[in-house]
């Protein structure tokens, strides 16, 4: 009998394997994070044909809150699986008919999807998803829970994640999310869970403890309590063959003012390997020091080989909120094409002590505006008299914006001060944000989407008695608004928005287009590129999609020559990733959530939705 169940095991495995190359198995395609389908039905010939065949509404009424679907969806073994604002829902792919669906009683299931585990000998497949500060494990096939996983099929993680958790092997590891304040609260640390039992397997302190490596960089005892630097982005990376998991943490909290944690702060705003199953680091590289602008490391790296001097560097492409890419060496953290600290403007609020210098990589260049001088301002030769009025009235009215280059700070304005602002570019959406990137290995190119858009404000005193003396100003709270725009269109020259495919063996642009229109704008001036969130995808039938933009489309490009050959309207924005899959049929589907969320300028309402393309 144990011989037969092995012989079967064994069987649904090699089933498994075979439909992994037709489905969409993990958030990024795969554990490496590559999101390059080796589907080509769709390719660059008949992309163009592609027409809209199913819907799936993600809310079944008005009174389930809005969500802002960043979800991608999974498709496993011929099944879709999907969080839809308070469900969990398993869909028939080729036509979006429900199979099962779990309804949460409590916190809602995470608005970025849900992660599936292969099973074992004695447990069948399971789906993991986070609620919260609840790790949950449904049982795949039915929807039931698992009520032997943890207590009475969930694991209480102490500290909230939003996003999917990663799987390798019976590992679950999951990051925390947090506010940007206050400075002392939960811990970021990253954590990792039995998939079987649910029992806690490890935990990495991002904010280092006495004795631990990068502890020194924390003064005094501001180390203490510290919040933020926490993993929170939609995924975590797995160099599968070596085990190695790579995290990205954000910065520590408060995210604009470090007065209170003067040093460098490890491991905030840096990369971290770890041994998936023990949770041991193996090397960091921290890409912003004495984080103060909320740049975090908001999404996980891509994995790629790469030629070079005639040997293959197992590297990854890390990509950051300055708009910077850095390409190392995935064993060891070493820049490929090198890396040099630059010196950067200095902060003048009392008492803070901001980094000297700040990494640059020497290739690729930086792939949007990291900078601003006054004659980059709109024009209405650029777009409109009424909106290059209102931009040149935001400017006058601050008093004019200090920018003095990459990572200048919010300036401090003494209570009672004329009107003082900085405009730092990027501002808190990016440069690149949770979107991260899509790899093409047959091409060695890396895709990524990007903001050009700033974020304005200053630094001001706090009322006596609170958490922290100083922070950035009341009208944007602790968070990345307002932005350097007017009714929606950014105040500097376009592009605003743009996609972008480095090739990774030489830190070269291959190309980069504008990624977006703006519809209010008259004929000859639309291609400005529009701010964008959420990702791209890649295929081998030489293209790659994306979603993103504000202008409410999802697109198709050329992955050899950013040609634009397909785009369609869409009911909301794609603030997500696309996936593709085989169905049953035989069919290529590309499929992605519009579901609004930052960048929207529709209102809410019951339409959010699960989009799905095939060829006629």
């Amino acid at each position: 009998m144990t011989i037969l169940k092995g012989v079967l095991v064994s069987a649904a495995l090699l089933v498994a394997s075979t439909l992994v190359g037709q489905g969409w198995p993990t958030q990024n395609y795969d554990l490496a994070g590559t999101r390059f389908s080796p589907l080509k039905q769709i390719n660059t010939t008949n992309v163009s044909r592609l027409k809209q065949v199913w819907t799936f509404k993600l809310r079944t009424d008005d009174k389930t809150p809005f969500q802002a679907s960043e979800a991608v969806p999974i498709v496993v073994n011929g099944v879709m699986y999907l969080s839809a604002a308070n469900r969990v829902v398993a869909l028939e792919p080729e036509t979006g008919k429900e199979i099962w669906r779990y309804v949460s009683t409590g916190s809602a299931p995470s608005r970025r999807g849900v992660a599936w585990w292969p099973g074992d000998k004695d447990h069948a497949p399971r789906i993991i998803v986070t609620l919260g500060r609840r790790l949950l494990a449904l049982n795949a096939r039915t929807g039931n829970v698992e009520t032997a996983f943890g207590k009475s099929g969930e694991v209480d993680m102490v500290v909230p994640y939003n996003s999917p958790a990663t799987i390798y092997k019976n590992v679950v590891m999951v990051g925390a999310d947090m506010g940007d304040s206050p400075a002392l609260g939960a811990p970021g640390d990253a954590r990792a869970y039995d998939a079987r039992t649910g029992q806690k397997l490890w935990e990495f302190h991002s904010v280092p403890k006495p004795g631990e490596e990068g502890h020194e960089t924390w003064e005094g005892d501001s180390w203490k309590g510290r919040s933020g630097a926490n993993t929170w982005g939609h995924f975590v990376t797995v160099d599968e063959a070596r085990g190695i998991a790579y995290f990205t943490f954000g910065s520590p909290n408060n995210d604009f003012y470090g007065g209170d944690r003067k040093g460098a702060n490890l491991f905030g705003s840096s990369l971290v390997a770890l041994e998936a199953e023990t949770g041991k680091r193996r090397w960091h590289f921290q890409a912003i020091h004495h984080d103060l602008w909320n740049y975090d490391l908001p999404a996980a790296p891509g994995l790629i080989d790469i030629r070079r001097n005639g040997r293959t560097i197992p590297a990854l492409a890390l990509v950051t909120k300055v708009g910077l890419v850095f390409i190392l060496d995935r064993l060891t953290g070493a820049p490929v094409f090198g890396v040099e600290e630059r010196p950067v403007p200095q902060s003048d609020v009392p008492g803070e002590q901001s980094a000297l210098t700040q990494p640059f990589p020497l290739k690729p260049p930086p792939l949007g505006r990291i900078s601003f001088k006054p004659e980059d301002i709109v024009t209405a030769d650029d777009t409109t008299p009424e909106h290059a009025k209102g931009c040149r009235d935001l400017y006058e009215a601050s008093g004019g914006f200090f920018n003095a280059g990459p990572y200048t700070p919010f300036i401090y304005r003494e209570p009672g001060a004329p009107p003082r602002s900085s405009v730092v570019f990027p501002g808190g959406l990016g440069g690149m944000d949770w979107g991260g990137t899509a790899v093409d290995p047959s091409l060695g190119y890396v895709f990524v989407n990007t903001n050009d858009a700033g974020s304005i404000g200053w630094i001001e005193n706090r009322p006596a008695g609170s958490p922290t003396p100083y922070d950035k100003n009341s009208a944007s709270g602790t968070g990345f608004l307002p932005r350097f725009d007017y009714r929606f269109m950014p105040c500097q020259k376009p592009p605003w928005g743009r996609l972008t495919a480095v090739n990774a063996a030489t830190g070269e642009f291959a190309w980069q287009v504008a990624l977006g229109i703006s519809d209010e704008l008259p004929e000859g001036k639309r291609n400005t590129g529009r701010m964008n969130m959420g990702g791209p995808m890649a295929t081998a039938g030489g293209l790659v999609f994306i979603g993103a933009t504000g202008d409410h489309r999802f697109r198709a490009f050329d992955s050899r020559t950013g040609r634009e050959l397909w785009v369609a309207n869409l009911e909301f924005s794609a603030h997500s990733v696309p996936i593709t899959f085989q169905g049953k049929d035989g069919k290529q589907y590309v499929a992605v959530i519009a579901g609004g969320g930052y960048l929207s300028e529709r209102p809410a309402s019951t339409n959010e939705s699960l989009v799905v393309f095939a060829l006629p």
